[in-house]
């Protein structure tokens, strides 16, 4: 029973680094990277992290990652958010350096690109996010109005990464990043089902008492 317990630990991990590193892997050899700089190949690879650990979130936030107790997942959650944000940041400042107009267009919602209103709206709700975790105990937040608040802003991050990666034709290689973008719509949907599961049992459950 460890034994199988132990194997299936190990596959966890294993899969979760083949799903984040196997797009970078292949985005690191595409042929596209001959012809753009190293500023804007920084912002590239930045972009392509931050939805690994979009990934990565709800897996700490449902405890599917062995190894880590329910504390130490909620400890990584939050700095693992961080970074996160960081590599937005990184992601855009890159950007703006190498194309002033074009990030001003996606950052006013102007830009022709299918791709931008979805990264920027995303981006947005990874801030505030970000914003409000710092904040979270200057303003009193409650553990049910930052999960009300949370929730739905977690929705729209997952929605508009995948979509904003799915509509990029860029260094990516299609069919990893296709089953990353599936890796991270699908765990958000566990994750929001387990804990829509417990709450109405815990609610069922005092409601009988």
């Amino acid at each position: 029973m460890k034994g199988w317990q132990s194997a299936r630990a190990s596959l966890i991990w294993v899969a979760l680094a083949l799903a984040i590193g196997v797009p970078i892997a292949l985005a690191a050899g595409s042929e596209q990277l001959a012809w753009r700089g190293p500023v804007y190949i920084l912002a590239g690879f930045a972009g392509i992290i931050a939805l690994g650990l979009v990934l990565v979130q709800p897996l700490l936030i449902g405890g599917y990652l062995p190894g880590l107790s329910s504390y130490r997942g909620r400890r990584a959650h939050h700095w693992i958010g961080g970074a996160l944000a960081l590599m937005v940041v990184i992601h855009v400042a890159g950007l703006w350096i190498t194309s002033p107009p074009d990030m001003i267009d996606a950052l006013t919602y102007t830009s022709p690109t299918p791709f931008s209103p979805f990264g920027v709206t995303a981006m947005w709700a990874i801030f505030t996010v970000a914003l409000l975790a710092l904040l979270r105990r200057r303003l009193g937040l409650r553990l049910r109005t930052w999960r009300i608040v949370h929730i739905p802003l977690a929705i729209v991050i997952v929605a508009g990464s995948v979509a904003h990666c799915l509509l990029i034709e860029g260094t990516m290689e299609t069919i990893s990043k296709v089953a990353l973008c599936a890796a991270v719509l699908a765990v958000t949907v566990k994750v929001m089902v387990d804990l829509w599961r417990k709450r109405t049992l815990r609610g069922g459950s005092i409601a009988r008492q």
